[in-house]
């Protein structure tokens, strides 16, 4: 049986709902002749407004409960409502302001909900993709597994090397020491290591294996295909890391600025029937 996404959950209930909501604003907003040009200040923008309000704290609301306390009920379900209503909350935070905009208070209130919707599409386009993808490239292994098998590639990689030339073992040991899985933000989120030690490794030792002699010659290709292996199971670690860079990564954007979206809202409130 085929396992439904979040977006899949029961029967797209809440896409439902947020359509429904969405219509009906759209049909409100149609509708409504005010005797001046739309906008937040009529009976209609009030009422938009509020439910764009409460469908925002209760956006904010499901991250305190699911990183903090947990909460009941289905992370699905739960997870379900919060991309559709948040994405819902487009329509109802455009119509709420009669499409007015300007540098103000009210316009940066809503240009911070766009990003923080836009980073949340972003994070929920890892989700959707990525898993998949990171059990394709390990199979069943695990990164520590991974880690461990590179470690023993470099010790047989040294015993070999110790056959052969100074130069070679100079190569291995490089390789053993300078070769990374990680490293900083951007070499975590690409996985790509242009300069990687182990590949210069084996790249060499491809060359210097065309001068070797022949009683030479076996010892170094079992040392080439060590080294040929690790290099596969290093790029494998660099992309599982990559993966999870890129699934946790959007979260750095998107929490701040749902905070940013919440502070800028209650300031639009307040100057609106504080300051009016």
């Amino acid at each position: 049986m085929k396992r439904l996404t979040l977006l899949e959950h029961e029967r797209y209930l809440y896409l439902k709902l947020a359509g429904v909501l969405m219509v009906l604003a759209g049909l409100a907003y149609l509708l409504h002749r005010p005797a001046v040009e739309p906008y937040g200040g009529t009976w209609l923008g009030y009422v938009l407004g509020t439910a764009a309000a409460l469908i925002l704290v209760g956006q904010l609301w499901y991250g305190v409960r699911r990183n903090a306390f947990g909460g009941r009920g289905s992370l699905r379900d739960r997870l379900s409502a919060h991309v559709y209503l948040g994405a819902s909350l487009v329509v109802l935070a455009t119509l709420h302001g009669g499409f007015q905009f300007g540098w103000n208070v009210h316009t940066l209130a809503y240009a911070l909900m766009l990003a923080a919707i836009a980073t949340g599409a972003w994070g929920l386009l890892a989700y959707l993709r990525l898993p998949r993808l990171m059990t394709e490239n390990m199979g069943d292994d695990s990164l520590d597994t991974l880690l461990l098998k590179i470690a023993d590639l470099d010790e047989l990689a040294r015993l070999n090397a110790l056959q052969l030339s100074d130069e070679t073992n100079a190569i291995v040991a490089r390789a053993r020491r300078e070769t990374l899985i990680g490293g900083g933000v951007f070499r975590q989120l690409s996985g790509r290591h242009p300069d990687c030690p182990t590949t210069s490794a084996v790249r060499r030792l491809g060359e210097l294996g065309r001068k070797l002699e022949v009683g030479q010659s076996k010892i170094h290709r079992e040392l080439y295909a060590v080294m040929h292996m690790k290099e596969v199971l290093v790029a494998r670690a660099r992309q599982d890391v990559a993966y999870r860079a890129r699934l946790e990564f959007w979260l750095y954007f998107h929490i701040p600025l749902s905070i940013a979206a919440a502070a800028a809202l209650a300031a639009h409130v307040f100057s609106v029937f504080f300051y009016r």
